[in-house]
């Protein structure tokens, strides 16, 4: 009678080969997702600057800032917290926040952004967050950008990424 199936050498060589598998392509997921994050919190703060922006073009200041996270841009001096979304999460000035720069300041994100007009100069601001990876070569290249703007605030040696108004 011949008797068919694996053996426990076979099997154990299947598992092996399935182990190894696992062990590579887990790190490789992680990291996938460490970059996602910090490439959305880029692009976040990139919009976020963008909207500083259009709101220097009206005002000839930027906001003075709140809260972390959060800009006081509303009313009709520009320079209240704004209410016009729940949670004041919108960025728009005007009594009936008519001039909307931006409709929903970007939430739930890898890491929180914080806010804060420069010190040094009137016409400039100071954004930072933290990566997921803290070897991302864009953060040395963020802080040399910004360093007018965001050296007072987060002082040497730092890992925060950086965005001003150039």
């Amino acid at each position: 009678m011949k008797k068919r199936g694996f053996t426990l050498v076979e099997i154990l060589i299947v598992i092996a080969i399935i182990a190894s598998i696992i062990a590579i392509a887990i790190p490789n997921y992680l990291s996938a997702r460490q970059r996602a994050l910090d490439v959305k919190t880029k692009s976040d703060m990139a919009a976020i600057k963008d909207a500083l922006r259009l709101y220097y073009n009206d005002f000839n200041s930027y906001p003075p800032s709140a809260a972390p996270g959060k800009l006081s841009g509303c009313g009709a001096a520009g320079t209240a917290l704004c209410p016009c979304t729940a949670g004041g999460s919108d960025f728009a000035t005007g009594a009936a926040c008519e001039n909307v720069y931006m409709k929903q300041t970007p939430t739930g994100l890898g890491s929180t952004i914080l806010y804060s007009l420069s010190t040094l100069r009137t016409d400039d601001f100071c954004m930072g967050s933290l990566l997921s990876n803290q070897s991302d070569p864009d953060i040395i290249a963020s802080q040399t950008r910004c360093f007018g703007a965001c050296s007072n605030k987060y002082p040497s040696p730092n890992t925060k990424y950086w965005a001003c108004a150039d």
